[in-house]
């Protein structure tokens, strides 16, 4: 198999890096495979522990109507707590599935043999 240098983005940065045909046969014999993600520079700084950016996001509880951020963009149609209403919940037993709720039908008792 043929391997030419291909160029690359990087997902942390946006700066174009160049994947080698040697990197591309290193990566063929382990068995990888995806393709690298990061430039050597993103690389190394996460491979010193360089700080993740986390997106914080303003919103507002839906319990307790509570100004507060989150850790994630919240989708539309999924409740978001705070986090004392999120501790609160996870202290309670969760609510069944709707179709755990419908009685189990009782299996039917098998027929008794008659005595001769």
């Amino acid at each position: 198999m043929e391997f030419t240098d291909r160029v690359l983005k990087c997902i942390d940065c946006g700066v174009e890096f160049v994947f080698t045909a040697g990197e591309q046969l290193f990566f063929h014999d382990k068995q990888f495979t995806n393709d690298p993600k990061h430039c050597k520079q993103c690389k190394a700084k996460r491979a010193r522990g360089g700080q993740r950016v986390r997106t914080e996001t303003r919103t507002t509880c839906s319990q307790c109507a509570a100004e507060t951020t989150v850790p994630f963009k919240p989708t539309q149609g999924r409740p978001v707590l705070c986090r004392s209403c999120f501790q609160q919940q996870q202290g309670k037993p969760q609510p069944a599935p709707e179709s755990a709720l419908e009685p189990a039908a009782e299996p039917e008792p098998e027929p008794t043999p008659e005595p001769c």
